[in-house]
C-alpha cells in the first residue's frame, strides 16, 4: 500500500495536482480519490524513509488545505462562549489512539453527517509515546481522514495533558523535565497543534496551609508555558491554552480553588510580559478517573457519580469572572450513555473522551482474536510497570493494553478491510450518539464564523525533518494521563 519512491507518489498525485518544489497546486479536486488518500496516509506513517514519509505528509497537508481543511485554534470560539455569543453545546475532545486513521475517519463521518464543526482531535504526551504517534504524523493522519471523508472547515487538533511528571520535577532531573515539555510544545505547535492543554496540576501541594500556596507551583509553571507558547505560535494564530486546577482522579475541585488558580495565574502571566493572552478554559475534577474505575474482572464501573452541581458552578464562574469558555470535564468516555446530555445543560465547555473507543476496538467481534492474544502476551512481558500489587490479571490487562498500540500499530492498520469497516461503523455510531448528546450537531457554521482558518505556508523540509524523529524508549514507557 505504501509508495516506494517520491516519483511514484508524484505520478499518482498528478491527475489531481501538480507537485512543485515548494507547493502542491491542485488542478482537479475531483481526482483526489479515496484510494490515493489511503495510500498517502499509509506512506505518511509507514513509508520506508523520512523523505518518503515527510513528503507524503506535506502532500496531504496541501491537498487538505485545497479543500479548506486547516489546523486551527478554537480560542476565538471559546472566548465567544465566554461572552455568551455562542454556546449550548459541549465540545468533545477525542483522543485518537488505536487504528488512528480509521478512528479519525469515523469521527469525521459523524461530524459531517451532523453538520458539526466544534470537535477536537487530540493526543496526550503519554499517548504520543505508547501509540508511537509523533505530532507531525498525528496531524497528517487526521488531516488525511478529514480529506478522505469530504470534510471542509477548521480542524481543531490538541495536545492533551502536556503534563509535568511530579517525580522528575521534584528530583535532580527538574530542568531536563521542563526542557522536554518545552520541546514537546514547540514540536506540537510546529505540527499544527493550535490547542494545548497545560497540565502542571500534578504539582499541586494539598499539604500547604492556603489555597494560593497549594497552587503556587501550578500557576507559575502554567504561566511560564503559556508565555513559551505565545513566543512560538505562528503569526496570526492565537493557540488555545487550557489550564488545570487539580489532578483528575483525586480530590474534587471547588470554587475557591478555581479562583485561587485563576487569580494566581493571571498575576503570574502579567509578570511574564505585557499583553500576553491567557487561558480559554479550565480543567477541573468532579468525580471521574482517567481510564475509568476498573472492577476486579476487568470491566468498567458505570455507577460513577459526577458532581454536576460543582461543574455548573465552576463553569459559571470561569465564564462570568474570567471570560473563559467554561470548565472542562476529563475522564468521561467510560460513563454510562445517559450521562452525557447533562454536560451541555450545566455549561461544560469541553469533555475529554478516549478509553472507551480503545475498548471498542479491542473488544469488537471483528478484531482478530489471534492478534489480540499476541498483544496481550506482549503486554504481560513488556508493560509490567502498569501492574499494581493488588491488581487482578484482568485489571492489569485492561489498564496496560494501551501500551501495545504502538508496537502493533502496523498490524492493527492491516486488519482486513471488512474488519476495519465494521470497527469503523461501530465507532461512528458511538461518535454520532455522543455528538448528539453533547449538542454539537449544526455547529459547523458557528465554528467557521468565529474561527479564522490560518493560511499557513506548508514546509516540505520541516515535514521531512520531523518524519525522521523517533519515539524513545523512555517515551514508550511514559506514565501520564490520557482520558
Amino acid at each position: 500500500m505504501t509508495f516506494h519512491s517520491a516519483k511514484e507518489m508524484t505520478d499518482a498525485v498528478n491527475p489531481a495536482a501538480t507537485v512543485l518544489t515548494d507547493r502542491v497546486s491542485v488542478t482537479d479536486a475531483g481526482a483526489i480519490t479515496g484510494e490515493l488518500v489511503d495510500r498517502l496516509a499509509w506512506t505518511a506513517v509507514f513509508g520506508g524513509d523520512a523523505e518518503l514519509r515527510g513528503t507524503a505528509r506535506w502532500i496531504i497537508r496541501n491537498l487538505a488545505a485545497s479543500r479548506g481543511i486547516r489546523p486551527s485554534s478554537i480560542h476565538e470560539l471559546y472566548l465567544a462562549m465566554g461572552r455568551g455569543e455562542a454556546g449550548g453545546f459541549t465540545v468533545p475532545a477525542i483522543n485518537v489512539r488505536a487504528m488512528a486513521y480509521d478512528t479519525a475517519r469515523a469521527v469525521v463521518r459523524s461530524a459531517k453527517k451532523l453538520g458539526a464543526g466544534a470537535f477536537i482531535l487530540e493526543i496526550a504526551r503519554s499517548e504520543i509515546g505508547y501509540t508511537e504517534q509523533r505530532p507531525h504524523e498525528y496531524v497528517a493522519v487526521v488531516l488525511a481522514a478529514a480529506l478522505r471523508e469530504g470534510f471542509s472547515g477548521p480542524l481543531f487538533i490538541q495536545g492533551d495533558h502536556v503534563q509535568t511528571n511530579a517525580k522528575k520535577y521534584n528530583s535532580a532531573d527538574r530542568d531536563k523535565e521542563l526542557d522536554a515539555l518545552r520541546a514537546l510544545i514547540k514540536e506540537e505547535v510546529a505540527a499544527g497543534f493550535y490547542n494545548i492543554d497545560i497540565d502542571t496540576s500534578t504539582l499541586v501541594d494539598l499539604t500547604k496551609p492556603t489555597l494560593p500556596e497549594q497552587q503556587e507551583v501550578n500557576v507559575n509553571l502554567a504561566a511560564d508555558f503559556t508565555a513559551f507558547i505565545r513566543q512560538n505560535e505562528p503569526q496570526g494564530v492565537t493557540v488555545s491554552v487550557g489550564g488545570e486546577i487539580g489532578e483528575v482522579g483525586g480530590k474534587n475541585s471547588d470554587v475557591h480553588e478555581l479562583r485561587a488558580y485563576m487569580d494566581g495565574y493571571n498575576i503570574a502571566l502579567k509578570k511574564r510580559g505585557p499583553g500576553l493572552v491567557g487561558l480559554s478554559k479550565i480543567s477541573v475534577q468532579t468525580g471521574t478517573a482517567h481510564g475509568g474505575f476498573v472492577n476486579a474482572d476487568g470491566t468498567v464501573r458505570t455507577d460513577v457519580k459526577i458532581d454536576l452541581k460543582t461543574l455548573e458552578q465552576l463553569s459559571k464562574i470561569a465564564k462570568s469572572e474570567y471570560g473563559l469558555a467554561g470548565a472542562v470535564q476529563h475522564g468521561a468516555s467510560t460513563l454510562p450513555p445517559d450521562a452525557f446530555d447533562a454536560f451541555p445543560r450545566v455549561g461544560a465547555c469541553e469533555i475529554h473522551l478516549a478509553t472507551d473507543f480503545q475498548n471498542m476496538v479491542y473488544e469488537h467481534p471483528q478484531f482478530p482474536s489471534d492478534l489480540k492474544a499476541e498483544m496481550y502476551a506482549w503486554v504481560r512481558e513488556n508493560a509490567v510497570e502498569e501492574r499494581k500489587p493488588k491488581d487482578t490479571e484482568e485489571q492489569f490487562i485492561y489498564k496496560a493494553r494501551k501500551k501495545a498500540i504502538g508496537p502493533f500499530k502496523k498490524r492493527m492498520w492491516s486488519i482486513s478491510e471488512q474488519g476495519r469497516r465494521a470497527i469503523g461503523q461501530s465507532l461512528e455510531e458511538r461518535f454520532t450518539f455522543l455528538m448528539q448528546q453533547l449538542k454539537i450537531n449544526g455547529t459547523a457554521d458557528v465554528a467557521s464564523r468565529f474561527v479564522p482558518a490560518p493560511q499557513m505556508a506548508i514546509d516540505r523540509d520541516g515535514e521531512i525533518i520531523a518524519a525522521g524523529g523517533k519515539i524513545t524508549a523512555a517515551e514508550k514507557k511514559a506514565e501520564g494521563l490520557a482520558d
